[in-house]
């Protein structure tokens, strides 16, 4: 890595840094969302003040960009985003820190179910390790880091918690129908039929168990959900990463550029595991065979 180079909030050595150039991330992105809808205040304050329903791609990729900047951008770059994002609360008034907690904690519970579940090696202390570092992107959004889980254990903690609180009321179902299909051009409505449809419905299969329940579904069987899951990401991770990087908005070609080719993210050197991870026969054996606690919530 380059000396003199800006390595940004989490630089080349961090769980997130390795993580999120994974393409598995924009599934369980989606899982957030379907998540995060649970919460009926937090969802109240998105219908009303959210563009999703009019912009839902924009919307999607400032979300994206958001995410890349705090993760592979300078630290100055990725300051100042987290500025306007609280910004931008404090001006809609849904800067309540326990709606805050709880769209992070949906978040980063998603990020490292889904990432697990699709054979990459985040288990254990480089689980814990994700889970810790992604406090300082809930400062950035504006929570006391301190008040935010800082391992597995405490995620899973927060959501026993919370749970509670949590209903698929009509907003929930009105972002869980949005979600499945969403508005797109004319010329764009195969596409949404053959790839976004599959995505989104692979992203909700991912869901806990008590999600669905909540949401009144049929909880799907959790081996098969991770068949298909292992599947789709293979899929995606054909495709060559200097490809799929070059799309918008580009934050980790960007990041090489500015500290070298040697930092390029790689999840599989997260542990030795991978190798054994990445085996089709070795799926059931991620997390105990049995389907159940494939994720920090489930």
């Amino acid at each position: 890595m380059r000396q003199d180079a800006d390595p940004g909030l989490f630089g080349p050595r961090s769980v997130t840094w390795q993580l999120h150039g994974d393409p598995v991330m924009w599934i369980a992105g989606v899982r957030a969302l379907y998540l995060q809808a649970l919460h009926p205040v937090a969802v109240r304050g998105v219908m009303i003040n959210s563009s999703f329903r009019e912009d839902p791609w924009g919307r999607l990729m400032r979300t994206a960009g958001f995410v890349g900047t705090l993760s592979y951008g300078t630290r100055e770059a990725a300051e100042a985003a987290g500025a306007r994002v609280r910004r931008i609360h404090r001006l809609l008034g849904v800067d309540d820190p326990r709606l805050l907690l709880w769209v992070h904690c949906a978040e980063i519970d998603s990020y490292v179910s889904v990432a697990r579940r699709s054979g990459l090696p985040l288990t254990g202390e480089p689980a814990d390790r994700y889970v810790d570092e992604q406090r300082t992107s809930a400062r950035l959004v504006g929570l006391d880091p301190a008040t935010v889980p800082a391992t597995e254990q405490g995620l899973a903690a927060y959501f026993d918690a919370v749970r509670g609180e949590l209903a698929a009321g009509e907003d929930a179902r009105a972002v869980l129908d949005f979600l499945r299909r969403p508005p797109v051009p004319p010329a764009l409505a195969a596409g949404r039929a053959l790839v976004w449809r599959r995505v989104s419905s692979l992203a909700y299969a991912t869901l806990p168990e008590w999600a669905h329940e909540l949401y009144g579904r049929p909880v799907p069987p959790a081996a098969t959900v991770t068949r298909r899951l292992v599947s789709t990401a293979r899929l995606l991770r054909r495709v060559p990463a200097t490809l799929r990087w070059r799309l918008p908005p580009g934050h980790i070609l960007r990041a090489m550029e500015r500290l070298g080719p040697a930092t390029r993210p790689d999840p599989y050197t997260l542990s030795d595991r991978a190798a054994i991870l990445d085996r089709p026969e070795s799926v059931h054996g991620i997390d105990g065979g049995d389907g159940t606690r494939w994720g920090t919530s489930d």
